[in-house]
């Protein structure tokens, strides 16, 4: 069966095209490399022992999507493709919209002129918005707070009238919580551009002397030390949410939210104990002020997962921290920007 993978080269999506290898599916992957490198497939390749089909397009291009489909036997697509920075979004609302929503649309068309009506897509828990009821279920209220998290919401709501439309689709809606870490071997891993708006690799930066401090917003919240309390999930596990939720549609129709997270809170704080004590490594950080519209508590309910989709997650803060130093430690630097030869266009 093959899979098409938009968005492949990026964090969460190599980890899951490896994931998708080890399972036995063929893939393609669609990547424009907006952000993210063409690297990463090839340690992907080197990870896996196979050779991966890739295109350097963008999904927006519906005329060169649509040859990617005439030319492979996709069955079905998990589409990670899309901008997907919180305070860039805020910044700039009018090209998360385009992006994002424009995006899924045209590949939704594509997909349908096709007969492939198997979807699963990369969602958020910015769907929820700033709520401090937790654990947070599939049913929860859907109150985005920033532009990012509204075009997933749109894009959740496209795809549930599509399906209203047409009961031949199934689509399973994958709402993450907060991935972190990397592949056991630190061959890949999060490679972000400029400074880090997430907490791992921003730690990670500060370990191997890249940045000098961290800065952590707001240490009096009402939870166990002060400081904001977050379900962290180790990417590895998260990627084989993805094939569980991929086997679920195959073999259904309609459409269903999961939410992919450990079920747990840890704070700022002791992610830092955490990484410190794998690492070895003393994380100078100072207090901040608190972020507008940050909750104090924010982590999962995951046993809609667990019932349907036959997944939970294995791995603990601490094997989350192990693998992002590892991977940190290994390539300081993230990917390098030489060109290789694994996709076509």
């Amino acid at each position: 069966m093959t899979i098409l993978v938009t968005g492949g080269a990026g964090y969460i999506g190599t980890h899951t095209c490896i994931e998708l290898i080890k399972a036995g599916y063929d893939i393609v992957v669609v990547d424009n490399f907006s952000n993210s490198k063409p690297e990463a497939l090839e340690r992907v390749c080197e990870i896996t022992g196979h050779n991966i089909i890739s295109y350097k397009t963008d999904i927006q291009n519906k005329q060169e999507l649509e040859k990617i489909f005439s030319q492979h036997n996709i069955e079905a697509v998990i589409h990670f493709a899309g901008l997907k920075a919180v305070g860039e979004s805020v910044q700039l609302p009018l090209t998360y919209y385009q992006t994002n929503i424009m995006s899924t649309l045209t590949l939704c068309e594509v997909m349908k002129k096709y007969d492939v009506k198997n979807l699963v897509f990369s969602s958020s828990a910015t769907v929820y918005g700033a709520t401090d009821q937790v654990p947070i279920l599939e049913e929860s209220p859907l109150n985005p707070v920033n532009p990012y998290g509204r075009t997933k919401h749109m894009i959740e709501e496209v795809l549930r009238d599509l399906v209203k439309s047409d009961n031949n689709w199934s689509i399973a809606l994958l709402r993450y919580f907060n991935p972190v870490g990397a592949h056991e071997s630190g061959e890949i891993g999060e490679d972000p551009t400029g400074i880090p708006n997430n907490l791992m690799p921003y730690i990670s930066q500060v370990a191997v002397g890249k940045l000098e401090s961290l800065q952590v917003f707001g240490a009096d919240y009402k939870t166990v030390d002060g400081t904001g309390v977050r379900d962290y999930i180790h990417v590895v596990d998260l990627a084989q949410g993805h094939i569980k939720a991929l086997e679920k549609i195959i073999d259904t129709n309609g459409i269903e939210a999961y939410n992919l997270g450990t079920g747990n809170g840890y704070s700022v704080l002791q992610v830092i104990s955490a990484f410190e004590k794998v690492s070895g490594i003393k994380i100078p950080y100072s207090i901040g002020e608190r972020r507008p519209g940050d909750a104090a508590l924010c982590y999962a309910d995951v046993s809609k997962a667990k019932e349907d989709l036959k997944w939970g997650a294995r791995k603990g803060i601490e094997d989350m921290c192990q693998d992002s130093w590892r991977w940190q430690r290994k390539y300081p630097n993230g990917y390098s920007q030489k060109s290789i030869k694994i996709y076509s266009n």
